[in-house]
């Protein structure tokens, strides 16, 4: 069976016992839903399953910005992301008060809900998302069967796995996860708003720990539509008693750790329920094998203070959805040889180990406390503070200089 055979088929009618698809993509969250999305495009019959017709509200990706949304245009959904989510052009940086530097680029708000739910309207045939739930997983060297709580199959040459951290699929085909750093991070989310109802002053805020001993790397301020979105990140026991304080009372928390950011936001309140998500660094093992693949958080976790975790998704999405997945379909099929290619793929293997790297690097910068990682910290905010004091001098001049080295 080929691609070429496939692409003015539709996908078997969901009352049928036996589903036939190209490839069935089990979890329709952001990596499951691009992937569908993007293999549709290219005129493959899609199978996407997840037990939820709406993804439910969680606390995971909540900000867009950088080179992850060079890779969106890339894949197509630049566009769609534009009409959903809050943009914002600016961020103020902050320690202790003071100003690091600003960032300057392109970036969106929104809650991760409202991102699924944008790639999953980028489906061309709203049928191809089977609301259901996957028992089992069989595969093999040339078609693979996906078993449903409601009785169906779908038969597909590939399977992707794009199930995040939950390993059950995975772990009766013999896919085992090894954690490599137990609760490596602690992230927070809530919204905020000024108690008069005024506008903060900043378009967006990022204000830096102050101390090592409160394993703080981060809070960032960007908007959403439901107001101005904190996401605070880090790298401390989960069980200390300053998790609770901070669920509890969040507004006196937030400021007794960062005191230098009263002045910006003035008498403030949360708005909603703070959310919190304890992260372990993790990779599966025995991953390779025939007729099926991993994608995003299903391969490798990653720590959101990195903020490595989407670029990471968008590279697996990339190269499998518009490199692999569509060659290995115009040939019989779908041994560990053709598997093997995107787990080797060198923008993936790049992808995964910046991000491991990025991960440790964000821990130690933001709580070791010997004098080689001082020294380290100090010199890494004050080479932004000199590089920022010298571009406000002569405008300009930091971007003429980046372009330079890139050419």
């Amino acid at each position: 069976m080929t691609a070429d055979s496939n692409v003015t088929e539709p996908i078997a009618a969901a009352g049928l016992l036996t589903i036939v698809a190209d490839i069935a993509i089990v979890g329709g969250g952001l990596a499951g839903s691009l992937a569908a999305a993007v293999l549709a495009r290219s005129g493959h019959r899609v199978a996407l399953v997840d037990k939820r017709a709406i993804h439910p509200d969680e606390f995971r990706v909540e900000k867009i910005g950088g080179h992850q949304l060079e890779m969106l245009r890339k894949l197509g959904f630049l566009d769609a992301l534009d009409k959903v989510a809050c943009r914002y052009d600016q961020v103020l940086n902050i320690r202790e008060g003071k100003v690091v530097d600003v960032s300057v680029g392109r970036a969106y708000g929104l809650p991760y809900a409202d991102l699924v739910a944008m790639a999953r309207s980028q489906l061309l045939d709203p049928a191809s998302l089977i609301v259901d739930e996957v028992t089992a997983v069989n595969c093999s060297d040339d078609a693979q069967h996906v078993e449903l709580a409601s009785g169906r199959r779908i038969t597909a040459r590939l399977v992707v796995l794009a199930t995040g951290m939950a390993g059950v699929l995975g772990y009766k085909l013999g896919i085992k996860r090894r954690v490599l750093a137990e609760r490596h991070s602690v992230s927070f989310g809530f919204t905020i708003a000024r108690r008069d109802d005024a506008p903060f002053d900043f378009e967006a805020l990022t204000c830096y720990g102050e101390r090592t001993a409160d394993g703080i790397d981060y809070l960032s301020l960007f908007p959403v539509r439901a107001g101005m979105r904190a996401n605070l990140f880090m790298f401390r026991d989960p069980t200390d008693p300053i998790m609770r304080e901070l669920r509890r009372e969040p507004e006196a928390t937030v400021l007794r750790l960062l005191p230098g950011l009263r002045p910006y936001l003035g008498d403030f309140h949360v708005t909603d329920r703070v959310q919190n998500w304890v992260m372990d660094l993790s990779v599966v093992e025995g991953h390779l094998q025939p007729g099926v693949v991993l994608i995003g958080d299903a391969f490798q976790t990653n720590c959101p203070a990195a903020g490595t975790g989407v670029a990471r998704l968008l590279v697996d999405v990339d190269r499998l959805c518009t490199e692999y997945a569509p060659r290995w379909l115009v040939t019989e099929g779908m041994s560990r040889d053709k598997i093997s290619e995107f787990y080797s793929d060198p923008d993936k293997v790049a992808a995964d180990q910046q991000s491991l790297k990025m991960a440790h690097f964000r821990q130690a910068l933001t709580s070791r406390n010997d004098i080689g990682w001082d020294v380290r910290r100090r010199l890494h905010f004050l080479r932004r503070r000199i590089t920022h004091r010298v571009d406000q001098m002569r405008p300009g001049w930091l971007a003429h200089v980046r372009s330079a080295l890139r050419a």
